[in-house]
């Protein structure tokens, strides 16, 4: 399954290249944003966007982005909470 990650795009590193920096969820990360780009490259600098495997690959709006997020934040909690079950369904298996 391939999944993009919201990020806002807060500057262009590489004009030549169609690079730019993404932050996504406090992380920096270069991408290059030519999916994304239909007029001037400086025109996506504080748009949101899908981001995967370092290509923007949709802008998205602010709302969408954070309810994204916020789903991801549920993924992981979720995630952890069944390592955590299978851990103690190993622990209780050892006991036996």
């Amino acid at each position: 399954m391939c999944l993009g990650i919201p990020g806002q795009i807060t500057a262009i590193t590489d004009p030549t290249r169609m690079m730019a920096m993404a932050e996504v969820s406090g992380v920096r990360r270069e991408v290059n944003v030519a999916p994304i780009v239909t007029g001037e490259l400086v025109d996506v600098v504080g748009k949101w966007a899908l981001i995967h495997v370092g290509f923007a690959m949709a802008v998205i709006d602010e709302d969408e982005a954070e309810k994204t997020l916020e789903a991801l934040r549920g993924l992981g909690e979720a995630q952890e909470t069944l390592e955590a079950m299978a851990a103690g369904d190993a622990a209780l298996e050892g006991r036996a």
